[in-house]
């Protein structure tokens, strides 16, 4: 894995894995899947990130220091406003690119939640149904881990 110059922050920077992709995270990224078993918390991510104007999970970076458990919750609480105990993790999955991989983790929310965009990340951060989640218009690395994740909330 080749690392691009740091933009800010300990895990801020762009990297190229293995198989030759641009991902934002020098240590890999991770993100939040939060459910209430029917329906799915998603961000409407703001026009000048990455893929802007799709949705997406919250998430980002990882720290150097952060499993991937520490850094999808620090990503949720920073880009939905949400308190880490309202969460309970379920299960996480990789997708893995080669020396650089995005970790979703999946929670099922405790009580219930009012995410909020909380930065200027974010257009919008709102529940959708499992259902729904498909005809969104899709981050494309989402859009391909979203048949996995699906499979997930249904067991």
């Amino acid at each position: 894995m080749r690392y691009e110059p740091k933009v800010s922050g300990d895990g801020n920077g762009w990297v190229v894995c293995s198989l030759g992709h641009r991902h934002w995270g020098r240590f890999g990224a991770a993100g939040l899947l939060i459910t209430d078993g029917s329906r799915v918390v998603l961000q409407h991510r703001a026009p000048w990130t990455h893929e802007g104007g799709t949705w997406a999970l919250p998430g980002g970076a990882r720290d150097s220091h952060e499993d991937v458990f520490a850094a999808a919750l620090r990503e949720a609480a920073e880009e939905t406003a949400l308190d880490p105990q309202t969460v309970r993790p379920v299960e996480q999955w990789v997708d893995d690119h080669g020396g650089w991989s995005y970790t979703t983790v999946v929670v099922q929310a405790l009580t219930e939640l009012r995410p909020h965009a909380a930065n200027a990340e974010s257009i919008e951060i709102r529940w959708w149904s499992i259902e729904e989640v498909e005809h969104l218009p899709l981050h494309s690395g989402f859009a391909s881990a979203w048949p996995e994740l699906r499979a997930i909330l249904h067991r």
